[in-house]
């Protein structure tokens, strides 16, 4: 302030200087008044230079000027500075925030008052079938146009979710997206949305588990009620007496088979991963399965089925050889059971290229229907449930193959067509495979 007073000073003085020298005292003042407003006017081209720059906010071309007016320039750049340096991190924490949303296994949509879509993440998106760029500023509505969800966004009571249709659903392979939405701020609205199909579909297992276990349980339960009440009230000759514990006993056998079926699917649910150091011959356990597939044969069938071993090849298994029993065991008792009299039953083993191994049933009944494959493995889903009651099927043993493969980091895979047969096949990773070692040579001993 003091430099600007001073200039101020020497532009009146050079004014009151000329006026001296024309020897008036009239111009004296007037010179004096002259240099004031000279001064006045310099210092108000440099204000607007200053005002002009900062309006234009072109912070790096700073305009040169002295004294208040270069100290407010200097000022306001280093504001500028902390502002910008503040504002890039304001940026980096927005980003990073985006960033975790964008990451989120759940949708997240953004609408303004009108419902209109200001950002969206690609979970969001994949989810309801939208595009994050394309449709900004798109009405919600117009391309969400399942009914329940314009219901739910138009009462605006969002205690509660909804539950629509996702993208690509279909009968046989549902997609079930729910959303809820929490209001914010003015009248806007932060859309949630989240693939809930597993969950309902595990919800839907566990109601079918328990109803079919409950009516499995209680059919073999009433049968034995009647027969032991029959028993007991009505005089039977031995003939009569037999014929009824007879038929006692096959409805025991059929809840000791249930029973029995249930505690090893809850075995393998809760126990660990086997390990890797016990092994079993393939050709072995093949062999022992088949065996037992030919006395059930009998039992059905007086052993007019086929069964054909192929094994081209024999190797080592790392895992429960108990539980790869029950899985192949499983097979074949399915094929003995589904398969007519005559028809033929074949199983073995192929080596991969990869190194893992696929051991395979494939039987000559009437087959699968392809919308009934991708349930098969399911507890307790039965083709034809009149058919699997007769054959004495407890609807369990395609789980268990399922949970013992699993176990063993394979996978079920199934082909079938109506009229030709079905084909199982367990396909076993490499690092469950162990060639088979070489037997010693024996050396003959020296004489």
């Amino acid at each position: 302030m003091i430099a600007r007073f001073v200039e101020l000073l020497g532009f009146m003085a050079l004014g009151t200087l000329w006026g001296w020298y024309e020897s008036s005292i009239f111009l004296v003042f007037l010179g004096a008044l002259a240099g004031g407003l000279t001064w006045l006017s310099l210092d108000s081209w440099r204000f607007q230079k200053v005002l002009i720059w900062m309006k234009r906010a072109d912070w790096t071309n700073e305009p040169a000027v002295p004294h208040v007016w270069g100290f407010l320039v200097e000022k306001v750049r280093r504001l500028q500075k902390h502002l910008q340096g503040k504002a890039k991190d304001s940026q980096g924490r927005l980003d990073e925030f985006l960033s975790a949303i964008q990451a989120s296994p759940n949708g997240v949509l953004l609408l303004d008052s009108e419902g209109r879509i200001e950002w969206s993440n690609q979970t969001a998106a994949e989810h309801l079938g939208i595009d994050p760029q394309r449709d900004l500023l798109q009405h919600v509505t117009n391309l969400i146009r399942d009914p329940a969800f314009s219901s739910y966004l138009n009462n605006g009571e969002f205690h509660n979710e909804v539950s629509i249709g996702g993208v690509g659903a279909s009968a046989s392979k549902p997609v079930i997206i729910s959303i809820r939405i929490h209001p914010y701020g003015k009248r806007r609205k932060l859309l949630l949305s989240r693939d809930v199909t597993a969950v309902q579909q595990a919800e839907a297992m566990r109601r079918d588990f328990v109803a079919n276990v409950s009516h499995e349980i209680r059919t073999p339960l009433t049968v034995l009620s009647g027969f032991v009440e029959t028993l007991q009230t009505l005089p039977l000759n031995e003939e009569e007496r037999a014929k009824y514990l007879s038929l006692m006993g096959q409805q025991a056998e059929r809840m000791q088979t249930l029973v029995s079926d249930l505690l090893t699917l809850s075995k393998l649910e809760g126990s660990p991963t086997p390990n890797r150091q016990s092994l079993v011959l393939a050709s072995e356990l093949i062999n022992r399965c088949v065996e037992e597939a030919r006395g059930l044969s009998e039992v059905l069938s007086g052993g007019r089925h086929t069964l054909v071993v192929d094994l081209p090849v024999d190797v080592q298994l790392a895992g429960s050889g108990s539980e790869l029993a029950s899985a192949l065991g499983n097979l074949l008792s399915n094929a003995v059971r589904y398969t007519p009299a005559g028809g033929k039953i074949t199983t073995g083993l192929r080596q991969m290229p990869d190194g893992d191994v696929r051991i395979w049933v494939a039987d000559t009944g009437a087959g699968i229907a392809p919308e009934h494959i991708p349930r098969l493995t399911e507890r307790f889903y039965r083709v034809d449930r009149s058919r699997s009651r007769e054959t004495g099927g407890t609807g369990l043993g395609l789980a268990i193959v399922k949970h013992v493969v699993q176990r063993h980091g394979g996978q079920v895979q199934v082909e079938s067509r109506l009229g030709e047969g079905s084909v199982f096949t367990l396909q076993l990773p490499a690092d469950r495979v162990r060639p088979l070692r070489p037997e010693p040579r024996k050396v003959p001993a020296k004489r």
